[in-house]
């Protein structure tokens, strides 16, 4: 599974990019707006950070205003991707494979939010998309609200998760690893040792 880092905030993406765990990111009107900056500069700039694919939406609504904003950022970098998002349903799903979207981006914690199952949704169109050769977008799953997302769209065979940096962050953290960690290094400490100084020991007895 490929993560890729929801937001438009350049620190947060070079901070998380030296992790190695970011495989892309995604953008849209709503996290440029927090930014306060030029679009086009910021998505340049995200793109020159991160080598894998970074969502940049249109915000046109009619055909012609989509593929004249399309071509206009995708002129940006080679690295700007084609993603068919606010998907809330599996016809939408088919429509987006239809229309050769790379990624199709349905929204979980959003239909959650309604009383539903988010993660019915990514199920049925990993099961549509899975019944054809020609179905090539990548499920791309949207609106993670925390690390049980995560889980539950892996088990569903999605292909990406896009993560808020936080969620992302959240991933390693664990109250039972944190205190198993401090009382490893609480018992370490009071032996005394040290592996790299019993390494060099090792080394000038050998020499």
């Amino acid at each position: 599974m490929k993560f890729f880092v929801d937001t438009a905030d350049l620190a947060e993406i070079r901070d998380l990019a030296d992790s190695g765990l970011v495989d892309g990111v995604t953008t849209n009107p709503s996290l440029i707006a927090k930014s306060g900056r030029n679009m086009l500069d910021v998505i340049a700039e995200i793109c020159d950070v991160v080598p894998g694919p970074v969502s940049a939406e249109v915000t046109a609504t009619d055909f012609e205003g989509m593929m004249a904003e399309a071509e206009v950022l995708s002129a940006i970098a080679s690295n700007v991707t084609v993603n068919v998002t606010l998907c809330f349903s599996a016809a939408q799903a088919v429509l987006a494979a239809k229309a050769g979207a790379s990624f199709i981006s349905p929204f979980v914690g959003r239909l959650d939010d309604m009383g539903l199952r988010g993660l019915d949704l990514i199920e049925d169109i990993v099961e549509i998309y899975s019944q054809y050769d020609d179905f090539e977008p990548e499920v791309l799953v949207a609106s993670i609200r925390g690390p049980a997302h995560v889980v539950e769209s892996a088990l569903a065979g999605a292909h990406v998760v896009t993560l808020p940096p936080n969620v992302l962050r959240q991933l390693y953290q664990h109250p039972l690893t944190d205190k198993g960690l401090a009382a490893f290094m609480k018992d370490w400490e009071a032996t005394g040792q040290s592996i790299l100084e019993q390494a060099n020991d090792r080394k000038n007895a050998a020499e």
